[in-house]
Formats: C-alpha cells, structure tokens, sequence
C-alpha cells in the first residue's frame, strides 16, 4: 500500500516536539514525485528538494517550454543532475495529477492558473510538494494561514472566475495540510508564527541551503568588486526607470560594476545601462544563484529587496561575499505600483537582516 494514502499519521497531521517545533521529515524517502516546473528556480527548487531526499527515489521533472529561461536553465543543469531525476521533453505540458502512479505532484507556484486547475480536479497522488519560485511560497504560507479565507490569486488577474478558482485552491490545499498532504521546501526564511501556524494545520515545511547546487561546478566568474543583481520592478513599470538607473551607475562611483540582466529587462534599458562608463551589463542566462557562486571576499552584491537575497546569502556568506538590501525610496514607485513605500520582501530573518539593508541615494 502507498504508504502516504489511509496513514493515522495523515489524519492526525504533523507531530510537533514539546516546545511545539515541527518533526523533521525522514528523509531519504521512498517512492517517487512528478514535478511541473514553470521557472528556473522552480526547477532548481525541484532538483534540490529531490537531492535532499524529499521527493523519494524517482523525480520526473516536465518543464514549461518556450522560455529562454528554462532554456538556458536546462542547458546547464541537464548534464548534472542528481541520480533519480530526468527531465522530460519541454512542451509536453504538465503532468495529469489525477492520473499519475507518482506517489508525489511538485509544483513551484500555487497561483498559476495551471497548477490551481490541477489542484481542484481529483488527486491521485499521497502528497503535493511546493518548492521555491520567488516569494510565491512565503506568499502562499502566509495565505493559508490568515484568519479568513484567502483566494490565491494575483492582484493582475483577480478576476471573478480566477478569484473563484483561487479561492477553491486555498481549500483544497488546506485540507491537504490538514491531512498531512502537504509539503513546502524552501531556501526562504519563514517567520517562526507563520512556520508554526502551518505546522499545526498540518502541513510540512522543510528548508534546503543549496547544498546540491553548492556541489555543482562554478561556470562564471566576475571580477568586478561590485555586482548588482537586475530588477524587473522597472521593466514592469513600476518603478522610475531613470531612478533605477541612476542608482545603478552611483555605485559605479567605487569602481567597476558587473550588472546581473533580469530575464525581463529589455534591450533599450539595457543597452542604455551598458553606455555608462563602468558598468558592465552581463545578459540574462540562469538566476543569479546560479551565477555567483564564485564570488570571493572583498567583492560586494547589491539588490533590491527579492528572494535573491536571503539566497544569496546562503550561497556567498561562507565566502566571505557582503550581500547589500537596498530599501526602495517611496518616490521610486511610479503610479502603477500605488503607494508602496519601503518595500520589502515579508520574511526577513536575523541573518536577512544582517545584509546590511539600507536606502538607496
């Protein structure tokens, strides 16, 4: 018998210790997971979730096609995966949750309209598995937690069909969790309320460190003594592109600058940035955790508040790598974004903390 389905353990939900912490997962588990990957850090999210044991012996990973991203992204994880995962050809669409023999469906955004369709339709699998895609995690762990019902869904497309569909996903995966069915790993600081209230719905939360990409071989290297990870805020129009501007080439005043394209900048800003004197504009291939890892001290990172920061952290503080959090002045926010003064991503640990955040010039 499957050992996730008819389970008291299940039923019972997550057991905590007595100081009310979650039980770690046992790992390695048996079994295997279909994972449907939409971003490169959902797949990386995938592979190391699967390397850390949590997936079970088999990972199939169906990545969405017709990205340069996931391209790129593919290109350079395909030939080094870990033992167990295969990546089946781009563009055969997300797997059937409702068909699967797989004992486990993983999935990086629980607010994509494909996901939550899969969602609601009728689960054969024991388990679903949430893994990074940005902050969509910590988004979705504060959602299910809130003391009101919560639709899951994206302020550009709340429309009342998508609220109604996210609304039907917010239950759905709460009763997962309360069946002991649903499991969120994450590189990701979680506040300790959030974590516990999620734990005694139920559900599972684990973290990883990158310790399967850390064992991956470095591929570029930048010799800049200031890195500046992009920013598609701007690119969105919502913030003043020649205040974004103007804070990149300032830090220029130091020395050289090594600028990290985001995947949605275009080539007229880019190009633009890439005039000024010394700035380096580096285009687009895989996000910047994968990038950076061989960074040494005395170099310096700076971004804007994102989940590339705590991970970076992750990746860099051992090397001795200074990680900058740059606050948003409020007169950066152009009227698309509204009133958004001081953004900052909601989970901010001890250690985020420490990454010296400050406002920018």
């Amino acid at each position: 018998m499957n050992q996730l389905r008819g389970t008291s353990d299940r039923r019972r939900g997550r057991k905590t210790d007595a100081a009310g912490r979650g039980v770690e997962t046992p790992r390695p588990r048996s079994g295997s997971a279909e994972a449907w990957v939409e971003s490169p850090l959902q797949l990386l999210g995938a592979i190391e979730a699967h390397g850390a044991g949590l997936l079970g012996d088999a990972t199939v990973i169906f990545p969405r096609g017709g990205t340069a991203g996931m391209e790129s992204a593919l290109g350079a994880l395909v030939d080094h995966l870990p033992p167990g995962v295969t990546v089946v050809d781009r563009g055969s669409g997300a797997p059937r949750v409702g068909q699967t023999r797989a004992d486990r469906w993983v999935t990086g955004d629980a607010y994509s309209g494909v996901v939550q369709r899969a969602l609601v339709a009728p689960l054969s699998v024991g388990e679903v598995v949430v893994v990074d895609d940005g902050l969509a995690a910590l988004d979705l762990l504060r959602a299910l937690t809130a003391h009101r019902r919560t639709a899951l869904v994206r302020a550009r497309t709340a429309g009342a069909a998508r609220t109604a569909l996210g609304l039907a996903s917010w239950y759905r995966l709460r009763h997962l969790a309360h069946r002991g069915r649903l499991l969120v790993v994450t590189a990701l600081p979680v506040p300790p309320e959030t974590a516990s209230r999620f734990r005694g719905l139920g559900g599972r939360l684990e973290h990883h460190r990158f310790e399967w990409l850390d064992t991956q071989p470095v591929r570029e290297s930048f010799n800049d003594p200031t890195i500046v990870v992009g920013s598609a805020l701007a690119a969105d129009g919502l913030l003043d592109e020649a205040a974004y501007l103007a804070w990149i080439v300032s830090l220029s005043d130091d020395g050289p600058v090594s600028y990290l394209a985001h995947r949605r900048e275009g080539r007229r800003f880019l190009d633009l940035l890439g005039s000024q004197p010394r700035v380096t504009v580096h285009r687009y291939t895989v996000p910047a955790e994968m990038r950076l890892r061989g960074l040494r001290r005395g170099q310096t990172v700076h971004a804007l508040p994102s989940s590339a920061v705590p991970a970076l952290l992750l990746l860099l503080d051992p090397h001795g790598v200074e990680v900058r959090r740059t606050d948003i002045p409020g007169n950066w926010w152009t009227a698309a974004a509204g009133v958004r003064e001081g953004y900052a991503p909601p989970a901010r640990s001890a250690r985020a903390r420490s990454a010296r955040a400050r406002p920018a010039e």
